[in-house]
């Protein structure tokens, strides 16, 4: 007989859902995690990890491509669409058995269905609407499913799902969301994205590497808009030297379907318009949060913008009830919503929790180039009244990037004049993803300029370039 009373239920499996269950158990709640479809939540299943499967297979088909250049040979070589779709989603399955294993392991019970939140303390599970697109679970007899279940803590972790624009609406078939981006029966000959954030662009440049023709359109006057406008100036170069194309202060006013192709309505901010056809649309115009159904709006739980407020700890303004993750708002992204769970049970626990500081989040970017950062671009920085000293250290002056045969990229590292803190850092090239996290290390110890000048970096290596940038924002750069 299934338990129906726990000190905490959480509603939504995802990265930030079952990271907290977990943590909820190490702490010795009774927890129980809702969840209607899939374990892993989107960025397991049709995500962050799917995404970056495919973008591997992408990343090894343009070192074929490229074999030559590393005095090697391949002749000929060719893709698979199936089979490089069959390896992500293999990859994605692996992966949420683990995390079904890992809930079974730290004594998490789990609900299938989906969640109604009746009045602080209750929840009531019906059958899922949608069928559980990974429904295996290493121990189905330890699953609950509909019911009404008490509990002392609510945590809301439901994510988001993709921004549908009026007259861009996905249709799954000629307009993709990035459900249908991730799984093509086959290439498509040509392409428009439509958008140029992080999904947008990584799927622009994985079919661009898969040899479909792409167009990206952005309404914003750079691509990334949320990176350092100097970063993203750069990747967009090395982008278009790749192939594709890309429209910026333009936006997409309409659509128009053939039996074979889209025909897309294109306008500029100065009013020129044109018109372009392709064979499919990918819409990445963003994400909005799954707030709907769950009965906060009859509780009086407050939303902004699609998002429910929360407080530094996660605590709605109904008490007994809080959110975590995508559905609480940006900067929506898979460690934002993990470490906020973290940060919510914790407190709940009676812990000496901290309220995040979003500041301190990396974002990265996995196209070719890479793209990462954390921290304060150099127009915030100004913005914010700081005097800046700017370190920038160029991958061609770096010798492991040369070996590689990856020498096009910068490191950037913005630190405030007068107290040498570390503001921000913004990296394009290879491997900057990997690299990040080390100037988010320093920026949570509080590092200033004199303590990362005196840190010794590994040669010969990619890091070695983060040395630099700071050696240069203070004018002591060595290999420039």
């Amino acid at each position: 007989m299934s338990e129906t009373s726990f000190d905490v239920i959480i509603i939504g499996a995802g990265p930030g859902g079952y990271v907290t269950a977990i943590r909820a158990a190490q702490l010795g709640l009774k927890t129980a995690i809702v969840e209607r479809e899939h374990l892993g939540g989107i960025c397991l299943n049709w995500g962050c990890i799917p995404t970056k499967a495919l973008l591997r297979s992408a990343e090894i088909y343009h070192y074929m491509t490229h074999a030559k250049d590393y005095g090697l040979s391949c002749d000929n070589p060719s893709l698979d669409a199936a089979a490089v779709v069959d390896r992500s989603r293999k990859v994605s399955g692996r992966l949420n058995g683990g995390v079904g294993h890992l809930l079974k392991k730290n004594k998490v019970q789990v609900i299938w269905g989906e969640a109604t939140v009746t009045k602080p303390g209750e929840v009531v599970v019906s059958k899922s609407k949608k069928p559980a697109m990974q429904p295996a679970h290493p121990d189905p007899k330890g699953t609950a499913g509909e019911g009404t279940y008490k509990t002392k803590h609510i945590i809301v972790a439901t994510g988001a799902r993709p921004r549908a624009l009026p007259g861009l609406e996905p249709d799954g078939s000629q307009v993709w969301t990035y459900f249908e981006a991730m799984v093509p029966p086959a290439m498509p000959k040509s392409l428009l994205v439509v958008g140029s954030g992080a999904i947008g662009i990584e799927f622009a440049s994985f079919y661009n590497t898969m040899g479909v023709d792409v167009t990206v359109v952005e309404i914003m006057d750079q691509i990334m808009p949320v990176e350092d406008a100097e970063i993203a100036k750069l990747a967009r170069k090395q982008l278009e030297k790749a192939g594709l194309k890309i429209m910026t202060s333009t936006k997409v006013s309409g659509l128009k379907k053939a039996k074979d192709s889209v025909t897309a309505a294109i306008e500029t901010d100065k009013g020129e318009k044109s018109e372009l056809v392709v064979e499919k649309v990918i819409s990445a115009v963003g994400v909005v949060g799954n707030i709907e159904n769950l009965g906060l709006e009859a509780l009086g739980v407050k939303t902004d913008r699609g998002c429910i407020v929360i407080d530094g700890f996660g605590r709605t303004n109904v008490s007994g009830i809080y959110a975590i993750g995508d559905v609480a708002g940006p900067p929506m992204l898979a460690h934002k919503a993990e470490h906020e769970g973290v940060i919510c049970i914790e407190k709940i626990a009676g812990k000496n929790a901290h309220p995040m500081d979003k500041g301190q989040i990396p974002g990265c970017t996995y196209c070719h180039p890479q793209v990462a950062s954390v921290g304060l671009t150099e127009a915030a920085a100004k913005a914010a009244g700081h005097e800046l000293k700017i370190g920038r250290f160029p991958f061609i002056g770096n010798g492991k990037a040369i070996a590689l045969g990856e020498d096009q990229g910068l490191v950037k590292t913005i630190f405030d004049a007068k107290t040498g803190q570390l503001l921000g850092a913004h990296m394009v090239g290879a491997e900057v993803t990997e690299l990040i996290q080390g100037f988010v290390v320093a920026m949570g110890l509080e590092t200033t300029e004199e303590d990362l000048m005196h840190t010794v970096f590994p040669h010969p290596t990619l890091s070695e370039m983060m040395h630099e940038s700071v050696l240069d924002a203070y004018g002591r750069v060595i290999h420039m």
